[in-house]
């Protein structure tokens, strides 16, 4: 039980930084330093500690998968109001959790069964690939990603780090009862990019958490290298120097790499 709090209570000091990062720093900056592992490390550790490295595997087996399916999600706050003259807040966040939660029924069932027949290293490497392509997709033709005007509130801000909170002690507590596949997709529920978009959309407008949503996409690759480190690194070094090889190596694989890459598309479309 200590574990699984110390996990949510971690997550949720974290995950509050986002919004702050993209209203400060705007779409850019904002979306790749918002996408940089955080709430991960504490799921990860608290798997690790709670059901060993075997289910850890497992459960990182389907985070590039899960932030393929966030990046898809982020997305439908890109096209659906495109197809609408006006589409509210209620309604854009009911419209992305449906779409979120059918592809991820889907994707549970099928995983389940690649599993089965397929390495767990093998559908990871699958789904990173995925994702990249994605994000690279979705960034080739940069949208303007301005900085936020207004302030987003504190009451915003505490119900955000509040959601993340609950779904990563909700995934360290599934992996602790048996359910690692289940504990792998509520670590990766949408939380960060739900109640970034929705607060940035309250309190900027459409266009600020529209510019962020392509960089997010692209950043959030970082989340899925992470996990593919942390099933070596976090057996073989320990939780501590294992989490720190683990993060370093994401940022360095993904993050830095995909900021240069945003900057200079930017700077040769505008």
């Amino acid at each position: 039980m200590q574990t699984i709090l110390l996990s949510g209570l971690f997550a949720g000091i974290v995950a509050v930084l986002v919004t702050m990062a993209i209203e400060r720093w705007g779409g850019i900056v904002g979306g790749v330093l918002g996408t940089i592992p955080t709430t991960i490390i504490p799921a990860t550790i608290g798997i690790y500690l709670e059901a060993g490295a075997d289910d850890l595997a497992t459960s990182m087996s389907l985070v590039s998968f899960g932030m393929l399916l966030n990046a898809l999600f982020i997305g439908a706050w890109i096209y659906y109001p495109s197809k609408k003259e006006s589409v509210s807040v209620p309604e854009m966040i009911f419209v992305s959790l449906m779409f979120w939660s059918v592809l991820a029924i889907g994707m549970i069932f099928a995983l389940e069964f690649a599993l089965k027949h397929i390495s767990e290293f093998f559908i990871s490497i699958s789904g990173l690939i995925l994702l990249i392509s994605l994000g690279i997709w979705m960034n080739w033709n940069p949208r303007k990603a301005p900085k936020g005007k207004n302030k987003v509130s504190n009451n915003v801000l505490i119900i955000r780090g509040f959601a993340a909170a609950i779904a990563i002690g909700l995934a360290v507590h599934l992996s602790s009862i048996g359910q690692p596949l289940i504990a792998g997709l509520a670590s990766i529920f949408p939380a960060i990019f739900l109640t970034s978009m929705a607060a940035l959309w309250i309190s900027q407008g459409p266009e600020v958490p529209s510019g962020a949503a392509g960089p997010m996409m692209l950043g959030g690759s970082s989340v899925a290298v992470y996990s593919l480190i942390a099933t070596w690194a976090l057996p073989e070094f320990g939780i501590i120097i294992g989490s720190i090889i683990t993060w370093t190596g994401s940022v360095v694989l993904i993050s830095l790499p995909a900021f240069w890459w945003l900057k200079i598309r930017n700077t040769e479309v505008h």
